[in-house]
């Protein structure tokens, strides 16, 4: 038995032209949907998470607060509940597995709104890494339907410098023999992780290493909280769908479309929404100054960067209680608006 959802998409013809067939969309809702459906909120899945990972946050008393709000999480596609590399029969399983782009995210997900709820207006969507930069793609490409957009640590376009980021990443992960160019019968384990291995050291910053942040986190030594967070965290995935989401973050861009035609710029200038860009004041792969650019040229926008030492993880892990706090009043302040 699951606790979530699944809609039905049909053949969704994609973006880069592929035809993912009996495509799904898993997704769980929290809290009632009122009578003139004004009370939604869309929180968002990052990379290598499921809605699991996200509804710590969702609380009463918290500003998700689900005896007020009527709250969605949809599951990105190829994080394995959602059509992905590991659930999609041939001839797109494993290594076939098409790319699938935010715009394909987010275009499935307006579907599952509109077509199965009947929504017109959200009052807030919100997500943190991968989620901020659907978060910025629900701004863009749906500006007269969502009231307010929350992204945290996260881009509206993937920048050179975290394309090459992933790009060290997933080499990591793929040069295991036992990948087999995606067509593995095992998990690569050893690929895994080593891709663990890569990002511990992006998701932190330097200081939080420098002054044995893990530690306070229950870790014993630095190898402990190298193999006990970030291998662990890696081994309980799938490669191929890793390897998916790796592609969909790489590709992202809000005005890859054929409403800006590349014009980023006109993009940014087309979200409507009241806006808190959180980026974290030492996310070494989302740095503060991507965020200012974004802000610069959104009409109803507002830098607010978390200071934390946590880096990338002070948008969204919820390790630290003070970013808990610092990310959940720029919440209520968006949905007291």
């Amino acid at each position: 038995m699951s606790d979530y959802e699944t809609f039905e998409l049909g053949d969704v013809v994609l973006q880069k032209g592929a035809t993912l067939r009996n495509a799904k969309l898993a997704y769980k809702t929290f809290g009632t949907l009122n009578a003139d459906k004004s009370n939604v909120i869309v929180l968002l899945t990052y990379m290598a998470s499921t809605h699991y990972d996200n509804q710590w946050v969702i609380r009463e008393g918290s500003a998700l607060d689900p005896s007020k709000y009527f709250i969605i999480i949809p599951n990105i596609f190829g994080n394995g509940l959602s059509s992905s590399p590991s659930n999609t029969p041939p001839p797109y399983n494993k290594a076939r597995f098409p790319l699938v782009t935010y715009y394909d995210n987010i275009k499935c997900q307006h579907r599952l709104l509109t077509e199965r709820f009947g929504i017109e207006r959200i009052r807030l969507v919100t997500g943190w890494s991968m989620a901020a930069a659907q978060t910025f793609h629900w701004g863009a490409l749906f500006p007269d339907m969502v009231q307010a957009i929350c992204p945290t640590a996260g881009s509206a376009r993937t920048a050179p410098h975290n394309y090459v980021m992933l790009e060290g990443v997933k080499a990591a992960l793929t040069a295991d023999d036992a990948f087999k160019d995606g067509w593995y019968d095992v998990q690569p384990a050893k690929g895994l992780r080593a891709m663990g291995r890569v990002y511990a050291g992006w998701g932190f910053s330097q200081d939080f290493y420098r002054q044995k942040e893990y530690l306070n986190l229950g870790f014993s030594s630095l190898e402990d909280f190298i193999v006990a967070f970030w291998e662990q965290w890696f081994n309980l995935r799938d490669a191929n769908n890793m390897v998916v989401m790796i592609r969909t973050w790489q590709a992202g861009d809000i005005s890859d479309n054929e409403l800006y035609h590349g014009d980023f710029v006109r993009a940014l200038g087309a979200i409507k929404a009241r806006a808190i860009v959180m980026p974290g004041n030492c996310d070494l792969y989302f740095p503060p100054e991507d965020s200012a650019f974004e802000v610069a040229h959104m009409p109803n926008a507002e830098l607010r960067p978390f200071i934390s030492n946590h880096g990338h993880f002070a948008g969204g892990s919820g390790l630290r209680e003070a970013d808990v706090r610092f990310l959940d009043d720029a919440w209520r302040e968006l949905l007291a608006d």
